[in-house]
């Protein structure tokens, strides 16, 4: 499926072709820790399938905290959306974990399949029974 992609302020903007049925939720500690929420929501999509359309990402290089190998976090430098991980360094990249929540198309990538469910917050198993609100905090 074709995917479209824009940081909050619109500076970068990208589209991809991405197969749904991949779509994952992380529940490490690094994807935690960067996104400010319990778990983050990834697609992967080929490098050959990615096109930037607009702006220039800022690039950093964390070491993950399980593996210990480098990921390129790319992030917009005007607003700080997070974009995509990949590989570091200059050149094609083989693919992209585009970040889920910057998708047009995001209400139609149910995640699949939840990875690193040891580091998940307790709490992220059942929101079932939590008071909801359809606009802002009542």
């Amino acid at each position: 499926m074709k995917i479209h992609g824009s940081c909050h302020c619109g500076a970068i903007t990208f589209e991809a072709e991405a197969d749904p049925e991949k779509t994952s939720i992380c529940h490490c500690t690094d994807c935690q820790a960067s996104t400010g929420s319990a778990f983050r929501t990834n697609i992967p999509v080929r490098g050959s399938d990615f096109q930037m359309l607009s702006g220039e990402p800022t690039i950093y290089v964390k070491t993950t905290a399980d593996s210990g190998h480098p990921r390129a976090q790319a992030f917009c430098p005007k607003c700080g959306s997070p974009i995509y991980s990949t590989t570091p360094g200059d050149g094609p990249k083989a693919a992209y974990m585009v970040r889920v929540g910057i998708l047009r198309e995001r209400d139609q990538l149910a995640p699949r399949m939840q990875n690193w469910c040891r580091s998940a917050l307790p709490w992220v198993g059942d929101l079932s029974g939590m008071r909801r609100n359809d606009k802002g905090a009542a």
